[in-house]
């Protein structure tokens, strides 16, 4: 329709000219505290994992949340339970206690937000090697949010595209256009949001190498820095990034216009493509999708889309839908 954080790989992207591929910037895997291991008392590692989420920019409701429900956990298990004796057998036991037993109604939501909780404390711990192998991993994550996202499919992006390049190349009843062009591949190379869209500065846009130019996403915001990231884009978006400029010599922003007139954009490439609703978010999916079907590493995409980990407990069960769902491939094969 987010932090210290493992170098990315060099990865796969949209194969819209063939050389796509993602990037990201470097940050620190968070250590565990070297104290923490298998035998160690399991009100012990919150406090290790409330330092945790501090530094992987989880927000405070989150860590307030978060921290009731390992608290929840703590008391059902017990005082003086290690890491090493919870089996996935205890964390389904404690699921079902909660919506069974407890005596205090759990909403679907609720439950959700609970089980997204033990898979990232767990997941945690078996990442950083305190313990052998992840007991949240098995548990059911059934999401009780929206409907799954609109996308295009094959059929859909070439005719999307047809268009753009036909409004680049323009005709005798208009003008050539490369806007359409530049922002849509620029989507859907990258997965940015409508709000980063329209924030993108030039000097965002590296193209100090003209075989991989790539864009900065900036925050201005302290707080929302750990979003930040790098995407390398196609050699071949250097040449439309160059018509663009020509046509249109920006001086500051890339697009020095309001969200709701690239909407208007994007709503008319749809009218022409066939496609009922052309949005941002559409094509954020369709970019994440792809990556997702090309078999992108799942922490580089989740990072090129800017999810915190808790974000991404949402959006990947639902790519994984969307993806035996919609006919996607390579668009170069």
């Amino acid at each position: 329709m987010n932090t210290p954080e493992k170098k990315l790989p060099q990865s796969q992207q949209l194969a819209l000219f063939q050389e796509a591929e993602a990037g990201g910037t470097p940050a620190t895997q968070t250590p565990a505290t070297p104290e923490i291991n298998a035998r160690s008392s399991f009100n012990v590692v919150l406090g290790s994992f409330e330092r945790y989420m501090e530094q992987r920019g989880f927000t405070e409701n989150t860590r307030q949340a978060f921290r009731l429900d390992m608290q929840l956990l703590a008391d059902y298990l017990g005082p003086g339970t290690t890491l090493g004796q919870i089996v996935t057998a205890n964390l389904k036991a404690f699921l079902t206690w909660m919506k069974q037993a407890r005596g205090v109604p759990c909403s679907p939501k609720t439950l959700e937000r609970r089980i997204t909780t033990l898979k990232v404390f767990f997941g945690w711990l078996a990442e950083e090697g305190v313990l052998p192998r992840d007991p949240a991993a098995p548990l059911i994550h059934r999401s009780v949010s929206a409907p799954l996202p609109e996308v295009l499919d094959d059929a859909e992006m070439q005719a999307v595209l047809a268009v753009t390049q036909a409004m680049r190349q323009g005709d005798e009843q208009r003008k050539p256009d490369p806007r359409p062009h530049l922002l849509v591949t620029l989507l859907l190379h990258t997965g940015i949001k409508k709000g980063e869209c329209v924030r993108i500065v030039l000097n965002h846009l590296d193209v100090s190498d003209s075989t991989r130019p790539a864009l900065w996403v900036r925050y201005a915001t302290p707080g929302r820095r750990h979003k930040e990231r790098r995407i390398v884009l196609p050699a071949r978006w250097l040449m439309i990034f160059q018509e663009y400029l020509a046509a249109y010599k920006p001086r500051q922003f890339l697009f020095p216009w309001t969200a709701r007139n690239l909407e208007y954009v994007l709503t008319k490439v749809g009218q022409e493509a066939g496609v009922t609703r052309l949005t941002f978010e559409m094509l954020r999916w369709t970019c994440a999708l792809r990556d997702y079907v090309e078999g992108m590493d799942r922490d580089a995409l989740r990072q090129k889309l800017g999810l915190s980990d808790i974000s991404w407990y949402e959006v990947e069960p639902k790519l994984a839908l969307l993806a035996r769902q919609v006919k996607v491939t390579k668009l170069g094969s």
